[in-house]
């Protein structure tokens, strides 16, 4: 299905709009259309599913299932979940807001936040392919331990707080789920298709301002500009710059490894590298603008804060791990 999206990106931009296939603008065009319509694909199948398994089991049942495991199973069970789902940080926000409206602790939702964009099996093999198993395996690690530690500290701000009410509107919820539970598959798919037209509604225009921003970065901003950046800046603020740099760009895990492979060929440390591909994973300003409509401005920050610390503390260990790796 991704591929197929792909497809209608690279025929809007460079068929209809002949647009050349090594232009900024067909890069910018093809990358919007192509993420456009991943994501909102995402959105009404992501929400409609969560929608109709709460009209048959009611969110009550749900939040009793996850209460009754220790958060550390939840935590877990959640970065496994990310890791295996090849998300950008974008198209794992639609699955963040099923998590929230199915009642499971927020804090866990973080966890799979975090850990979907960073860690997946495209991207790992990909990294033992360019880089090495080592490099792989503590990029993993490094990877369910943010997602792990993350989530700890997220959840000690006890985040239920600052979900946006629309989200997360337990009374009007239950009086729905029991209707539709009471009257048939025709009322379970009128409700699960509700809480889809309830949820685009609200951030349909916020999904598209944040890809329009990261088509014009993806399309405008040249790797060879961000390489030479970091490499002129090979000292102790060198991983704080690259971690600020990979916020405004925007791309998955998968996309950003052959710009570390040629970041490492210009003489950029290895933690400046890596800890600039999780920020660009991670922690993109299209998934901030979307998140912005889910949550308030305390858990925004608070999940950027704690972000910007993991990642920065990540890189200088790879900075001193990478004198054995590479």
């Amino acid at each position: 299905m991704f591929e197929l999206f792909d497809l209608i990106g690279n025929w809007v931009a460079y068929d209809l709009l002949t647009l050349a296939s090594d232009s900024a603008s067909g890069a910018a065009i093809q990358f919007f259309v192509m993420d456009a319509l991943k994501i909102f694909f995402l959105l009404v199948v992501i929400i409609y599913a969560m929608g109709l398994l709460r009209a048959f089991v009611s969110t009550e049942r749900i939040r009793a299932l996850v209460a009754g495991k220790p958060l550390w199973v939840g935590r877990s069970m959640a970065i496994g979940l990310g890791s295996v789902t090849p998300f950008c940080s974008c198209s794992s926000v639609p699955l963040f807001i099923g998590f929230v409206e199915a009642r499971i602790p927020v804090s866990i939702t973080f966890a799979f936040l975090i850990a979907s964009p960073m860690v997946n099996e495209v991207a790992v093999v990909l990294l033992v392919s360019l880089l090495g198993w080592e490099v792989a395996l503590w990029y993993v690690l490094a990877g369910w331990a943010v997602a792990y530690v993350g989530s700890v500290v997220i959840g000690w701000f006890k985040p239920e707080r600052w979900v946006e009410s629309y989200v997360w509107d337990i009374q009007r919820r239950q009086q729905q789920e029991a209707f539709a539970q009471a009257n048939g598959f025709k009322a379970r798919h009128d409700f699960a298709w509700n809480e889809v037209k309830v949820i685009v509604r609200r951030i349909w225009h916020w999904v598209i301002i944040g890809i329009g921003l990261g088509a014009l970065f993806h399309g405008y901003v040249p790797e060879a500009w961000v390489t030479a950046t970091l490499a002129d800046a090979a000292n102790w603020w060198s991983v704080p710059a690259a971690v600020l740099l990979g916020v405004p760009l925007y791309s998955n895990a998968t996309g950003v490894i052959p710009v570390v492979e040629a970041m490492l060929g210009k003489g950029v440390p290895l933690g400046t590298s890596l800890a600039l591909m999780m920020s660009i994973a991670a922690l993109s300003l299209p998934e901030l603008l979307i998140l912005r409509k889910v949550i308030r401005w305390p858990a925004l920050a608070l999940f950027v804060a704690v972000l910007v610390v993991a990642f920065i503390l990540v890189g200088y260990l790879f900075n001193w791990l990478g004198q054995w790796m590479v």
